[in-house]
């Protein structure tokens, strides 16, 4: 759950969306570097905690985050080949517009605002490892999982994989498959 300074919109739950904070709170929280990555955004500050990342890691659970082009890049500066980028756009720019002006969330210029925010994200999409387009969320969930799976099955993520072949190489050779 990332933290931000931007208020609390209707329905939202304080540890659930997000941790609500001051801009005080939050520059103090970064200047500990208490946050694996952030940035200002929309006029707000987002950041991801280090702390519970790293928990998750640490007990072999894979973390997504819901991050921009900056996001993605400090965590891949700061994790590197652990850190699997999906860069996920609409359909189209109009597309996104409807989707913005559906969920009543944003006022006129909010909206305008996040449109042009929009395409100068998109030139960035170059700098991600996948890039998934969201027509229909089941299938970009789908696609998204996908990726992960594949992700996790690279030979580079398989630490003991060296010694599992030997094995059956030795195993090969006691049945006379092969020879030394």
């Amino acid at each position: 759950v990332s933290a931000t300074t931007r208020p609390m919109r209707e329905g939202e739950v304080d540890g659930r969306e997000y941790h609500f904070i001051s801009t005080e709170t939050f520059k103090a929280r970064a200047a500990r570097h208490e946050f694996l990555e952030w940035a200002h955004v929309f006029n707000y500050r987002y950041g991801t905690p280090r702390a519970p990342v790293k928990e998750m890691l640490a007990a072999g659970q894979d973390v997504l985050f819901d991050v921009d082009w900056q996001g993605a890049q400090q965590l891949f500066q700061l994790e590197g080949g652990d850190v699997v980028r999906v860069f996920i756009v609409p359909p189209s720019l109009r597309e996104l517009e409807r989707r913005l002006r559906d969920r009543k969330t944003d006022s006129e210029e909010g909206i305008q605002y996040r449109m042009k925010r929009a395409e100068r994200e998109l030139s960035h999409w170059d700098g991600y490892d996948y890039v998934v387009v969201n027509d229909d969320l089941d299938t970009c969930f789908a696609t998204v999982h996908m990726i992960l799976r594949a992700e996790r099955e690279k030979r580079s993520r398989k630490p003991g994989l060296i010694g599992f072949v030997r094995e059956r190489q030795e195993e090969a050779i006691e049945m006379g498959l092969a020879s030394r």
